[in-house]
């Protein structure tokens, strides 16, 4: 294993220091291990909290910000966080009109989520919950009841982000976090495992002929083992069970093309063209597009492709300021 670290246990509690060093517009809580916006609470305005095993960034901890979450939790590596960090950090943002607690669907998360919406409600504080399942290679796996939560997590933290800066009610923001969710559908492809700090060792075995398809964000297995194949044939085994699996109801769609830690720009720009090329020969116009690596899996190659079905609501809320160490644009 090599790897930029001091000692595996110390992981996360060395990044969230060195977020702290790097952005002084966020606040860090390291008892209680979650980060804030610097500004937070925000009087009148709904609170945005999500959070999740650390080794996905930058999700979650990079997309705190104007415009986009209030708070993140950061759980030990592919460890959900505690309900105590989650209320921690509920009771921080709460500006008096609610708390958005936004969650991926893993067993862990759901729980503990849910756990300390419970404590913070009966600390008087008013808390709604979305849960995100957007993966559609697998019903059930490993860690989870249901669809697993992936990289459509972004897309519904920045839209709910938009919509909570705009002063839109707890529950409105709720439903347009459940909406963003409903309308968007992912698929993920491995090329390598990725290597978690404590075990020092890859999580599975994969022959340098062969792929992972449908991969899990904390290398759970796919859909099948397949060979390894040109990028043009990854995208269609990619697109295609999406687009089975969405109601376009129209035909503008936001296109994210993921990368999963270990896979650099170019080749993320190479299935991109790829994708994008499948989805107009299917009639499909790419009305927004996001490339890069946002919801990663340590250091594993790979990608994922993510479709959200757009409106011109969906599509202004994208396009609204934000300012985050992940994403930035329109301030």
């Amino acid at each position: 294993m090599k790897k930029l670290i001091n000692h595996p246990a110390d992981v996360v509690r060395d990044a969230l220091a060195g977020i702290a060093a790097a952005h002084p517009d966020l606040t860090v809580d390291h008892e209680q291990r979650f980060v804030r916006r610097a500004d937070a609470p925000v009087a009148g305005k709904v609170g945005l909290v999500s959070g999740g095993g650390s080794g996905h960034e930058p999700l979650h901890a990079g997309l705190v910000g104007h415009g986009m979450l209030d708070a993140a939790c950061a759980g030990e590596v592919f460890t959900s966080p505690v309900p105590d960090q989650i209320l921690a950090a509920t009771r921080a943002v709460d500006g008096g009109a609610g708390v958005l607690h936004i969650v991926k669907n893993y067993t862990g998360d759901v729980l503990n989520f849910e756990m300390a919406a419970e404590l913070a409600a009966e600390s008087g504080i008013e808390v709604a919950s979305v849960v995100v399942d957007d993966d559609v290679a697998v019903q059930d796996s490993l860690y989870t009841a249901g669809r697993r939560g992936v990289a459509a997590t972004l897309l519904v933290e920045k839209i709910a982000g938009a919509a909570a800066e705009q002063g839109r009610s707890l529950a409105a923001v709720a439903a347009l976090a459940q909406r963003v969710d409903d309308c968007s559908r992912s698929m993920g492809v491995a090329l390598t495992s990725c290597t978690v700090p404590a075990a020092g060792t890859p999580t599975f075995d994969l022959p340098e002929t062969e792929m992972e398809l449908g991969i899990g964000i904390h290398g759970e297995p796919g859909r099948s083992r397949v060979p390894l194949a040109p990028a043009a044939e990854i995208a269609r085994l990619l697109v295609d069970p999406v687009l089975a699996d969405l109601d376009r109801g129209g035909d503008d769609v936001l296109l994210f093309v993921n990368g999963l830690g270990g896979t650099p720009s170019i080749e993320l720009y190479v299935m991109y063209k790829e994708v994008a090329t499948l989805l107009a020969k299917e009639g499909v116009h790419v009305a927004r597009s996001l490339v890069g690596s946002y919801v990663t899996s340590l250091d594993m190659a790979g990608c994922s492709v993510t479709l959200l079905r757009l409106d011109d609501e969906l599509a202004a809320l994208w396009d609204a300021p934000v300012q985050t160490p992940a994403l930035r644009w329109g301030r």
